[in-house]
């Protein structure tokens, strides 16, 4: 039985699994860490980021590399973590038992609770700036600052989501992991409001996916943006950054444990396919498991170094394919219910060809939102932008409903979001 090959992206067939890549996994499209090609458009995709892969022969299916190989289909799971698909939901209350959950209700309408969202967000950016910074000069991480600036934005998300969402989608950091560190937290916050967490568990959310790439700080910053694979031994010391982001926390005697638990074990998979312990289902802490959902919702949905910005409607699709496989499957669904398949910020094309962006979400009627529209049916810029409002009327020019067909990748169509702010205060 042949083992793992080093094969060239132009050699793949359908059924091959890819266990590795020329780069590392964060820094494509990828979001499961190994996986099946199932389909041309996998082999166009793996060829659009990789010279070559790393192929298992062992778990390939039965297809042929120039006929030269093959492949067993693969029949056992032996050494396989992997959990039963058809296992009986678990209920949310026994999901987080020993906490306290209750339905939360917008506290206040989308124009209402923007202007807050603003200085909230703006205030944490900058003390995000200041607290990184000087963790990267070695100083010890400002933990009481941290909290004290996170309240406000968890304020915020506790009266209307879309709001906070809508802003950090357009505050865009200029360093990646800044802005990571920052929507992440938006995404867990919210997906904790949708549960029922308490504010002080939002709380530890929002902390926790801020800090938990934090170790990342203290790592060769050319290993974290290498064009080139990494040996084995730069791949450990990328993974390092786990226990340098414990030993930051350490260092500021912070006692959070579940904070602590995100950061080392967000990369841990429910399948056990994760690291830095492979740990499997139910033995990843329940904070941890929500961090590495947001974790990899935010790494798709954002332009990194060597992966462009993928729609968030097709980074839903994504993680709905993965549950139970890199994530719980109902925290996935429930994390879908949060952020529907349109989040606040999303750039749309609606039936009438015009395009704009989602400003806000109606929770029972998640596919008819309020849009910004930012070009007409031509594709011309709109001189003077305006809302509809899918869920009351939205004809636009005729007689007919619109409604959205897609979403679209971020800046398509040239479209600057951190430009929109702008346009946004004079359309309402």
């Amino acid at each position: 039985m042949l083992k793992t090959q080093k094969v060239a992206t132009s050699e793949l067939s359908v059924g091959m699994f890819v266990s590795g890549l020329d780069r590392p996994w964060l820094e494509t499209p990828f979001i499961t860490q190994g996986f099946v090609i199932e389909s041309t458009d996998d082999i166009l995709r793996l060829q659009k980021y990789c010279k070559h892969v790393h192929v298992d022969f062992r778990r390939s299916q039965k297809v042929g590399l120039q006929n030269r190989h093959v492949l067993q289909k693969q029949t056992s799971k032996q050494g396989s973590k992997k959990l039963n698909p058809d296992r009986p939901r678990v209920p949310l209350d026994e999901i987080f038992k020993g906490r306290k959950l209750r339905p939360y209700d917008d506290g206040g309408a989308w124009e209402e609770e923007n202007p807050r969202a603003q200085q909230a967000l703006s205030t944490l950016i900058l003390d995000i700036d200041d607290i990184f910074d000087n963790v990267s000069d070695g100083e010890k991480l400002n933990f009481i600052k941290l909290r004290k600036s996170v309240e406000p934005v968890v304020d915020s998300i506790s009266r209307n989501p879309d709001a906070c969402l809508w802003v950090s989608r357009l505050k865009q950091h200029d360093q990646y992991t800044y802005q990571h560190a920052l929507s992440a937290s938006m995404w867990a916050v919210s997906l904790g409001r949708q549960v029922g967490l308490s504010r002080q568990d939002l709380r530890s959310l929002a902390m926790g996916c801020l800090l938990m790439d934090i170790g990342k700080l203290r790592v060769d910053p050319e290993l974290l943006q290498a064009d080139r694979e990494l040996t084995e031994l730069e791949i450990e010391k990328v993974a390092g950054h786990i226990n340098h982001g414990l030993q930051i926390l350490e260092e500021c005697g912070v006692m959070n444990q579940d904070v602590i638990e995100m950061v080392a074990c967000h990369h841990e998979r429910y399948d056990g396919s994760g690291y830095p312990s492979g740990l499997v289902g139910d033995s990843i802490p329940v904070f941890a498991r929500i961090a590495g959902i947001v974790d990899t919702y935010d790494a798709l949905t954002s332009n990194r170094q060597y992966a462009e910005a993928i729609a968030p409607s097709d980074a839903i699709k994504l993680l709905y394919h993965s549950r139970d496989q890199d994530f719980q499957a109902e925290l996935v669904e429930t994390f879908i219910q949060a952020v529907g398949i349109y989040p606040a910020g999303t750039l749309v094309e609606l039936s009438s060809g015009e395009v704009g962006v989602v400003v806000a979400e109606y929770r029972t009627r998640r596919l008819r939102p309020k849009v910004l529209l930012l070009l007409d049916r031509k594709k011309n810029r709109i001189p003077q932008p305006r809302v509809i409002d899918l869920h009351d009327d939205g004809t636009g020019d005729s007689a007919t409903p619109l409604h959205i067909t897609k979403s679209l990748e971020p800046q398509a169509y040239g479209i600057d979001l951190t430009q929109v702010a702008e346009v946004a205060q004079g359309a309402f």
